[in-house]
């Protein structure tokens, strides 16, 4: 897994978009939370995962998005998470976090 963050400038200020490359599991999930909760002390600014990449998305990864969740709240943030592949999409569905997320279909 690698994961890219930037500037996103094709959506609205104060967005830094988060594009998690391959898979998200117990081995990436660590450093994918490490990076983003870093991204969010670093810049105070919203968060957009853009998942075009993502390839998988196990327990663990979805661990490590309800802690960016609940660090985003804690200061205010929004997070955002965009062009999921539908049988990630079909995790989010399964665990009610579909609800709890602003995804993008």
């Amino acid at each position: 897994m690698s994961l890219i963050l930037e500037e996103n400038k094709e959506c609205e200020e104060n967005y830094i978009e988060v594009l998690p490359i391959g898979e998200v599991d117990i081995y990436t999930s660590p450093k994918f939370k490490e990076n983003v909760l870093n991204t969010i002390n670093n810049s105070n600014k919203n968060i957009i995962i853009n998942a075009e990449k993502l390839e998988y998305l196990d327990s663990t990864g979805l661990g490590a998005l309800m802690s960016i969740l609940k660090t985003t709240k804690e200061n205010h943030i929004e997070i955002k998470i965009k062009n999921l592949k539908p049988n990630i999409y079909k995790l989010f569905d399964i665990t009610g976090l579909n609800k709890v997320f602003n995804i993008e279909v």
